[in-house]
């Protein structure tokens, strides 16, 4: 990427960065990567695939100089379409569902685009659908050029042309899962196509709300009559031409709260502010994984940004107006919990050998302890492994406790609900480990916890 000035701001289009979610994936036995794509100038991964089908059309001279582009959108294609419109003066025209949040209309609005609002629970063949109104402006506006993002064979070239080839450059080839989220099927379909190309036995997941369309077209080739979902930007109430089902190898469903509540994690616990698909990217991703850990290198991908849900889930009182919060309760935080608790944190090295281990288990009535390397957490050892262990026959308690260490550690901050910690123990997840400014404070277990609730909650 160029680094130095550019020439307009959709040069800086592309080239997101490849992170580990180190805690909403620390239950899997891999950490999962996340491509993060709404650092894009526009928000969200739309943007490429704005950009290549506008480069298309002009060198096809299907757009020309003053025209006007109308597309159907969920928003974020409309602010990628929009953006591109601004820096090349052209007129933007959008069809949006009403379900969709007034952060995205406005925005559209403010990059001086025009949106005409329709519908949502509507047959996509209705012609007030915002698909159907979308084909009705083309025909009536001279000179306009039609998107079509949902049969647009380019949307998946757009993919197979920047998506992929980055995730394959960034993980060095070592990418053995891609496992993303769907709506007009674009960024899967492109980015998985040029993957397997690479490597054949990439495993491919695509990931469909509860209420969508896709999933019950991939397992059974039924079209099912599709239901109202709150989650944006993924799904459809169609079989879409974008959507290449060859290169897909299963599929995952998610509902609205699981799309919703990872949504607020992924901010909450690994700072990236994204929308509800990047939600349910992960969402579905990590239930996926937990089902299938022969895999070393997954990758989802992040579509979009919460700026653009502040109204909606990043709002308390909408989640629980829609049933995906429960009331307020005083359960209180991880610092809560710890506050004016002295105890020592006992951890141990990973070139510790066992009986030391096991003496420090003893000396200090412990079960587990966090594993430290060169002073860095990577870490935990437990009883149960110790005693694996040691029932095998084959090692001695001389050696070190390195080859035994769980390498997946739940971690948390004195900011961190409690609620989410017990959440956590619910999931099978054995201790969480305090950390504050990179240092650990403190190991809550679920006796811990119990022992805190007994003391709040006492009559």
């Amino acid at each position: 990427m160029n680094k130095g000035i550019l020439d307009n701001i959709l040069d800086r289009i592309g080239w997101t960065p490849l992170v580990p979610l180190k805690r909403v994936s620390s239950s899997l036995k891999t950490q999962l990567l996340a491509k993060v794509e709404f650092v894009n100038p526009g928000g969200s991964i739309k943007d490429r695939m704005a950009v290549h089908i506008i480069n298309k059309a002009e060198r096809e001279g299907k757009l020309k100089p003053g025209g006007t582009i109308i597309e159907n959108t969920s928003g974020n294609t409309g602010a990628g379409v929009a953006m591109v419109a601004a820096v090349r003066g052209y007129k933007a025209i959008f069809t949006m569902p009403d379900k969709m949040s007034t952060e995205k209309v406005n925005l559209l609005k403010a990059y001086g685009a025009k949106v005409v609002v329709t519908p949502t629970n509507v047959p996509a063949d209705s012609p007030d659908s915002y698909y159907e109104t979308a084909k009705r402006l083309h025909r009536e506006t001279p000179g306009s050029f039609y998107l079509n993002q949902y049969h647009n064979p380019d949307n998946i070239e757009a993919h197979y042309m920047s998506t992929g080839p980055e995730i394959w450059e960034q993980s060095e080839g070592k990418i053995d899962c891609l496992l993303a989220g769907i709506g007009t099927g674009g960024t899967l379909s492109g980015s998985a196509r040029y993957l397997k190309e690479q490597n054949p036995k990439i495993h491919v997941v695509a990931i469909d709300p509860e209420g969508s369309v896709f999933y019950d077209w991939f397992k059974s080739k039924t079209l099912v009559e599709p239901k109202v979902y709150k989650v944006e930007g993924i799904g459809e109430d169609m079989v879409v031409e974008a959507m290449d089902f060859d290169v897909v190898d299963d599929m995952v469903q998610v509902n609205d709260k699981e799309s919703f509540l990872m949504a607020r994690r992924l901010t909450t616990e690994e700072g990236l502010f994204v929308g509800g698909s990047s939600g349910s990217a992960v969402a579905g991703a990590v239930k996926y994984l937990a089902d299938h850990p022969e895999f070393k290198c997954p990758v989802t991908i992040l579509p979009d940004s919460g700026t653009r849900y502040l109204s909606k889930i990043y709002s308390d009182d909408w989640m629980r107006d829609n049933g995906f919060l429960g009331e307020r309760t005083k359960l209180g935080t991880v610092g809560d919990l710890l506050a004016g608790r002295k105890r020592e944190v006992v951890t141990a090295a990973t070139d510790e050998k066992v009986f030391k281990v096991v003496e420090k288990m003893k000396q200090h009535d412990i079960s587990q302890l966090p594993v430290l390397d060169d002073g860095n957490l990577v870490g935990l050892i437990n009883e149960a492994d110790l005693l694996r262990h040691m029932m095998s026959g084959t090692h001695r308690i001389v050696e070190s406790i390195a080859n035994i260490v769980e390498r997946v550690v739940h971690t948390v901050t004195p900011e961190t609900p409690l609620a989410t910690v017990s959440e956590s123990f619910s999931n099978g997840r054995p201790m969480a480990v305090v950390i504050d400014n990179d240092q650990i404070i403190g190991v809550i277990t679920k006796i811990d916890l119990i022992d805190y609730l007994a003391r709040t909650f006492k009559e």
